[in-house]
């Protein structure tokens, strides 16, 4: 049984302790990626916390197993995670139109590193624009600028 599967059965786990009891849960091993769906309760107001959590506890066990290092693991709940990663990357498609058509940088609102990382990697193949992170912590940003 691989490392992701281990996680897998163990967020399972605590799936049932936790008292859901309609859910799917299912494992991309090679994409070190896990995806839950949760049927049971409408949890749409709690996904980025419970994600977040569950992914902590999953990392948690990796360590634990001391194969991979803590960015390994990939969990989401509900698609919430993959919608999301499709929004930023719209509006990073977004920004670069909108910068090249006025010719002027724009700044993205604040956002988490992984959410930074997306931004930067769809638009990191384009030579008429860049992508700079500004800021600090909680308020970090990105700036699309035409070259």
């Amino acid at each position: 049984m691989s490392n992701i599967e281990n996680v897998k059965n163990k967020i399972e786990e605590f799936l049932q302790i936790g008292g859901f009891k309609d859910f799917s849960i299912t494992a991309d091993t090679e994409g070190k990626r896990i995806s839950i769906f949760i049927h049971d309760l409408d949890i749409r107001n709690m996904l980025p916390e419970l994600i977040s959590d569950f992914e902590r506890i999953g990392k948690l066990i990796l360590k634990r197993l001391d194969v991979f290092s803590e960015e390994n693991l990939i969990l989401d709940i509900n698609n919430y995670r993959r919608e999301r990663e499709d929004l930023i990357s719209g509006l990073a498609k977004a920004a670069a139109r909108k910068v090249l058509l006025n010719k002027e940088e724009v700044k993205l609102p604040a956002m988490n590193a992984y959410e930074r990382r997306i931004i930067h990697v769809e638009l990191a193949t384009r030579p008429d624009i860049k992508t700079e992170s500004y800021g600090e912590g909680r308020d970090r940003y990105i700036i699309v600028k035409p070259i």
